[in-house]
């Protein structure tokens, strides 16, 4: 029976070996055997044949095979710690959102493109391996690179993150279902945003600290992205809701988007 490698990014971060199907795997890992837990999660698919010697392959094997009693290996951990970094790109698959009653959804990689308008800001919850909630001044290709630049200050060798909906402040225009997600800090996310459209030279400002707690399928954008070291993106698009209503109501409803 075949392994399969996930790298999970939401809420935690690792390397695991499975040899259940990635549906499977996102069922167990919310819900678990007896739908004791309940939780959001987020994971891609790695390939084997790319992963090099960054992880241990061989113990994988030796340990992700069936029970006696014919049950699949639900899990064996390959590492608990800087594991985005540790996987090249090329090894990224598609990327599953797994809600919290164990529905899911895989994303394909597609081609980035900038955005077509711009408007001076955008906001992102930064999701592996810091957390923050950040308004900044970068397209999310310019922002990826600023935050893996060697030369910068406060860097990190790659990072996963969404970009989100940005709240009609003023009440005027849809912008999706986003629960109360901002609720509690509407007045200072807008404070951010208009700090940095003054012009003063800041990339970036630190909305919140402790939102990657609550963080929500609703509340993604345009897509998430993956940022490494040379400058490479990788985009994972979020369908729009006319294309979550046709083809993944079931999951959409779960995720409280509809």
């Amino acid at each position: 029976m075949s392994v399969h490698y996930y790298l999970t990014l939401f809420p935690m971060e690792a390397m695991i070996a499975s040899q259940l199907e990635p549906a499977a795997f996102g069922s167990y890992m919310a819900i678990g055997n007896r739908k004791g837990s309940a939780e959001r999660l987020m994971f891609i698919e790695v390939f084997e044949s790319e992963l090099g010697d960054s992880f241990d392959l061989d113990y994988a094997r030796r340990r992700c095979v069936a029970h006696s009693d014919g049950r699949m290996k639900n899990s064996v951990y390959l590492s608990v710690y800087r594991a985005l970094e540790a996987v090249p790109v090329d090894a990224f698959g598609a990327l599953w959102l797994i809600t919290k009653d164990g529905r899911s959804m895989s994303l394909e990689q597609s081609s980035y493109t900038d955005l077509d308008t711009w408007d001076g800001s955008a906001l992102y919850q930064e999701l592996c391996p810091a957390h923050p909630l950040i308004v900044s001044a970068l397209k999310p290709k310019h922002f990826a690179e600023y935050i893996v630049e060697d030369s910068t200050k406060v860097t990190m060798p790659a990072i996963f993150f969404a970009d989100l909906t940005i709240p009609d402040f003023d009440g005027d225009s849809f912008t999706g279902n986003i629960g109360g997600y901002f609720d509690k800090m509407m007045e200072h996310l807008k404070y951010c945003v208009t700090e940095l459209k003054d012009g003063k030279g800041k990339l970036t400002k630190v909305v919140d600290r402790s939102s990657f707690a609550a963080f929500n399928f609703q509340v993604i954008g345009r897509g998430l992205y993956i940022g490494t070291s040379g400058g490479r993106l990788v985009f994972y698009p979020m369908p729009s809701r006319e294309e979550l209503k046709k083809k993944h109501y079931d999951w959409a409803k779960s995720a409280s988007i509809f």
